[in-house]
């Protein structure tokens, strides 16, 4: 999948308490995928953070 015409196969999905799932963004690379998921997983709030490659995510 593309957006502005580059390829963004990882993504970060916030899953909550009730086991709901939300993609919140799509990265280029892994590693950056990671470094945006750890910071909105260290704020402190109940959600969950994971990092998926869009082929496999299921949202």
């Amino acid at each position: 999948m593309t957006e502005g015409g580059a390829v963004l196969p990882w993504l970060v999905i916030r899953q909550d308490e009730g086991g709901n799932r939300y993609r919140v963004g799509r990265y280029a690379t892994r590693a950056e995928a990671e470094r945006v998921a750890d910071r909105l997983g260290s704020r402190g709030h109940q959600q969950l953070y994971v990092v998926e490659k869009a082929d496999r995510a299921v949202t």
